[in-house]
């Protein structure tokens, strides 16, 4: 079975696993710091940490912004669940908006739509890793939460995607671009922000009973007592997740160059399939990530199971939120969303496909509206 994501580990990042396991401290610590630092510095960032999902990022990133109890966060509803949910768990209400037909990204009047006297911010989605249109959506004036998960390695008028918007978030689980198995990232313009962050990761401690220790904590000497800062979850990242990821930043722009491989072989291969739309691709000055390559096509429903029948997975990223009875919005017409949620179809872009599968991809779709 061709699978429709997927990311690529090698020797590298087994080495680096066996060496964490060997060293016997296999949690939170200097890999740890290590990853943040490369990472940062990769991407231009002015400030970033590393959790454990990017799931989670999204929650602390909405609880970042102390806005008002109750408040709303407008949200585009072609997106994953994880957007919606770090809302409410944050005390929130997400409040769903149309996106482009053609970018699938969220756009400065589709959020306007949806503003009432309760919104209090907005969430961004870097939809496929194509750059939201951001300047049109600051000037809005509300805090922007970015959720970069899709664009690790994406820019918008040169500046790093995750990092435009007031509090940005990465995702590095299995597939995407740049895995640790399950991890995430947070990013700020304020980097008072990520030093908190910080902290709120370990329940709003934020330094261990160990670090005090060998840092003599100012002299403390019963350095098991801590004050906690805030209440907070675990979010703590692993030397293990850390080790694994110093070894992918290594490696990521060849993984990269391998998607967009990809990603130009569809854009040539299916131009001229009758009825199929091609995606986007980042305007002049703009960088795109390749993550998800999201074709629209007549017999949607049909084309995913032809393909499933010969050994080809695909998949709708994402079903609309906003269709879901349990956010009580399913009277909302957001009708580019409802297009997308009949035509559109995610078809394999990962760096472990090989040519032939590439290759079988296209013949699959062509050979089935011949």
């Amino acid at each position: 079975m061709i699978s429709v994501f997927g990311s690529l580990v090698g020797d590298e990042e087994i080495a680096n696993v066996v060496a964490c396991m060997k060293s016997q401290w296999m949690g939170f610590g200097k890999q740890v710091d290590q990853f943040e630092q490369k990472y940062q510095t990769k991407y231009q960032l002015p400030s970033f940490a590393m959790v454990d999902s990017g799931s989670n990022a999204l929650f602390m990133a909405v609880s970042l912004l102390d806005l008002p109890p109750g408040s709303e966060v407008i949200v585009p509803s072609y997106t994953w669940v994880s957007c919606a949910q770090a809302v409410i768990l944050a005390g929130h209400k997400p409040i769903f908006c149309d996106v482009d037909l053609c970018t699938m990204n969220v756009r400065a009047e589709d959020i306007k739509a949806r503003v009432t006297e309760k919104t209090a911010a907005v969430m961004v989605v870097h939809y496929a890793g194509l750059a939201v249109d951001m300047e049109p959506i600051l000037a809005l004036g509300y805090p922007v939460i970015e959720d970069a998960a899709h664009a690790i390695d994406s820019t918008y008028r040169g500046q790093p995607c995750g990092a435009i918007g007031d509090v940005g978030i990465f995702s590095f689980d299995a597939v995407k671009n740049l895995t640790v198995g399950e991890g995430g990232g947070i990013a700020a313009k304020d980097p008072a922000l990520i030093e908190r962050a910080k902290v709120m990761r370990y329940c709003g401690i934020g330094k261990s009973g160990f670090d005090a220790a060998v840092s003599s904590a100012g002299g403390k000497t019963r350095w098991w007592e801590y004050n906690i800062k805030e209440p907070f979850i675990k979010m703590l990242p692993t030397n293990m997740a850390a080790n694994i990821g110093l070894a992918q930043l290594d490696r990521i722009d060849a993984l990269q160059a391998r998607r967009k491989e990809i990603w130009e072989s569809y854009q040539r291969d299916l131009a001229g399939v009758p009825g199929l739309i091609t995606p986007p691709d980042a305007p002049a000055g703009d960088r795109h990530s390749y993550f998800t390559y999201c074709i629209r096509v007549h017999r949607r429903d049909e084309l995913a199971h032809y393909l499933l029948d010969n050994q080809i997975y695909t998949t709708l990223r994402y079903h609309p939120l906003h269709l879901n009875p349990l956010y009580e919005q399913t009277d909302v017409r957001l009708p580019n969303c409802e297009q997308l949620n009949a035509d559109a179809l995610s078809i394999p872009i990962h760096p472990r496909l090989s040519e032939s599968d590439v290759d079988k991809v296209v013949a699959f779709i062509k050979k089935f509206y011949a």
